[in-house]
């Protein structure tokens, strides 16, 4: 899951950056708040980790902005104020946590992951769908209890689509979560790691569980859909679709 750090502390940033990293979470930061209402404007985060008192504006103002303008996006706020009333008005604005520094990185990774659950639906770390189960705070997949190796794009892919499940998402969309506008490659790429994903699913016995909805994007459902107009694939199609794994699938 992408997430954002909005720190101008760059001590603080350098040392919760490789705890999120190390616990399978891809970070973007910013030093500013402006800064990061532009990216949670332009790119679809799961998260934003916010320090209190940017040099631009307070955090107040901060959560007060993106809610004026409908992004609903999770917020955790840290701060070195351990005061009742500050808590309080973080909250009643928007906040989702507030966390006072000094604080344990691990405590904050632990906060994050609970938070990413809930805003998606999910009170315990491990979902299934059939007989996949996939643990979203140990970003690790098994199928019938058997554990299925899959890179980083793919398990990126996949836990996308599970919090997603039912909804389809577009080819940008998938490529805003894995690239977060940062050196983005073409978007073919994405045709590449859904049909890597794919492959290893099936082999596994999961089963055909992610849909292509033609013009749109992809779905996961929780077993394989019946075919429809929607989702028939014609002669030509099957053969594009099987010429996939040939393209270079770079950023593994």
């Amino acid at each position: 899951m992408r997430i954002l750090l909005a720190e101008d502390n760059n001590t603080s940033a350098q040392t919760i950056l490789p705890v999120l990293v190390h616990a399978g979470l891809h970070v973007d930061v910013t030093d500013t708040g402006r800064g990061a209402i532009e990216m949670l404007r332009n790119y679809n985060y799961g998260l934003v980790i916010v320090e209190l008192f940017l040099p631009d504006m307070d955090g107040y103002d901060f959560i007060a902005s993106l809610r004026a303008r409908k992004i609903q996006t999770p917020i955790v706020i840290l701060s070195a104020i351990d005061k009742p009333h500050s808590k309080i008005k973080a909250f009643s604005i928007g906040a989702d946590d507030y966390l006072t520094k000094p604080f344990d990185p691990e405590e904050l990774v632990a906060r994050v992951q609970a938070i990413l659950r809930r805003s998606n639906g999910y009170s315990q770390p491990v979902t299934e769908v059939g007989n996949m189960a996939l643990d979203l705070n140990q970003h690790t997949v098994s199928v019938a209890g058997v554990p299925v190796h899959l890179t980083g794009k793919e398990f990126a892919i996949l836990e996308l689509l599970v919090l997603r499940k039912g909804i389809s998402l577009t080819k940008e969309a998938l490529l805003n979560h894995l690239y977060g506008g940062h050196d983005e490659p073409d978007i073919k790429i994405i045709d590449v790691f859904v049909c890597k994903l794919r492959k290893k699913l099936q082999a596994a016995g999961a089963g055909n569980l992610i849909s292509t909805i033609w013009g749109r994007g992809y779905v996961l459902n929780d077993s394989q859909p019946k075919k429809t107009v929607a989702n028939r694939i014609s002669p030509a199609t099957h053969y594009q679709e099987n010429r996939v794994p040939q393209l270079q699938a770079a950023g593994e």
